[in-house]
C-alpha cells in the first residue's frame, strides 16, 4: 500500500525575495509538485532560487476541480507544496478549503512559516498588538460590507483588513460612516522598495487619497473601540450647527451627501425624511 504524501503550506515573500526561510527553500526543492495561486508569479520566485519543479495552478475559481486533483496526488504518495502569490497560504485564499479536504482524507499537513502581510503591518503600526482581529478583505456586496462593519462597531481589538487600491477610498468612507473617525494605519508595498506606512485618521486618509490615486495592495489597521467610547463616534461637535452645516461637516470628511444626511440624522436621533424636510426648509428664501 502506497504511503500518503504530505501537504506543505509554504509561506513565500510578500515583496522582498530575501524574506524566505531556509526550510521553505529546502521543501520547495524536495516536493514532487508545487500548487500555486499564480504559476507565473511563483515561477519568478523559483527561478530566483534556482529551483525547477512541476507547477500546477490552484486558485479561487478552480479550487473544486484542482483540489481533488491535488488530493489524489497526495493519496498516491506525492508530496505537494501549496503557495500563494505572496505570504502565508490559507489566509484569504482557497488554501483553507484544501486543508479541510486533506484532513478529511487523513493526509498530513505541515506548516512552513514565514512572511504575512497582516502581521508585518501590525508590528510596525504602533497600534495595540496584544489582541487583534483579522478580517481579510471586506465583502464586495454593499449590504454584506455594511453588515460586516456594523458587527465590528464594538470591537475593542485592533482590526486588520486587506484592501485593493481601486476600492480603498470606498472602504475608508464605509469605515468612517460606521466605525467613526478612528486612528488608522495604511501599510502598502511592505518589504518592497517603495514601502510606506501611513499613521493617520480615517478622515485624513480619505482626504489624502481623494487627490492622489492609491497604488499597491493595502493592509488597513484600525484602532479598536476604546472602553466607554460610543461606537461610530465621528468626533464632530454638531450641537449648535445648522442642519446644512452638520451635513457639510460629514461631506468634508469624505462622505457622499446621501451618507452625510444619514449620519447627521442618526446624530440628531431623527428620521432621514425629517432631516430632508429640515434641509429643504433651511434653503428656502
Amino acid at each position: 500500500m502506497t504511503d500518503k504524501g504530505i501537504l506543505y503550506m509554504v509561506a513565500t515573500p510578500i515583496g522582498n525575495l530575501e524574506d524566505i526561510t531556509l526550510r521553505a527553500i529546502r521543501v520547495l526543492k524536495e516536493v514532487d509538485l508545487i500548487a500555486a495561486e499564480d504559476t507565473r508569479q511563483t515561477l519568478k520566485l523559483l527561478n530566483h532560487l534556482g529551483i525547477s519543479k512541476p507547477l500546477t495552478s490552484y486558485f479561487r475559481h478552480n479550487e473544486t476541480r484542482k483540489g481533488q486533483y491535488i488530493i489524489n496526488k497526495l493519496l498516491e504518495g506525492q508530496s505537494i507544496a501549496l503557495v500563494s502569490d505572496a505570504g502565508t497560504p490559507g489566509i484569504s485564499d482557497p488554501g483553507e478549503e484544501l486543508v479541510q479536504q486533506a484532513i478529511q482524507n487523513d493526509i498530513k499537513i505541515s506548516p512552513i512559516p514565514g512572511a504575512s502581510a497582516a502581521i508585518s503591518g501590525l508590528i510596525v503600526s504602533g497600534l495595540p498588538t496584544g489582541r487583534f482581529v483579522f478580517e481579510g478583505f471586506l465583502p464586495m456586496n454593499k449590504r454584506a460590507r455594511r453588515e460586516k462593519l456594523e458587527n465590528l462597531r464594538k470591537e475593542e481589538r485592533t482590526i486588520i483588513f486587506y484592501e485593493a487600491p481601486h476600492k480603498l477610498v470606498y472602504s475608508l468612507r464605509n469605515i468612517l460612516e460606521i466605525l467613526g473617525d478612528r486612528n488608522i494605519v495604511l501599510a502598502r508595498e511592505l518589504t518592497k522598495m517603495y514601502e510606506e506606512v501611513i499613521r493617520t485618521t480615517v478622515s485624513e486618509a480619505i482626504e489624502k487619497y481623494r487627490e492622489r490615486a492609491p497604488k499597491g495592495e493595502f493592509v488597513l489597521l484600525v484602532q479598536g473601540q476604546e472602553k466607554g467610547e460610543e461606537p461610530g463616534e465621528t468626533g464632530i461637535e454638531w450641537e449648535g450647527l445648522t442642519v446644512e452645516d452638520h451635513v457639510k461637516a460629514f461631506i468634508n470628511l469624505g462622505m457622499s451627501r446621501k451618507d452625510a444626511i444619514k449620519q447627521a440624522a442618526s446624530d440628531r436621533n431623527i428620521n432621514k425624511r425629517e432631516l430632508y424636510k429640515m434641509l429643504i426648509k433651511s434653503n428656502k428664501p
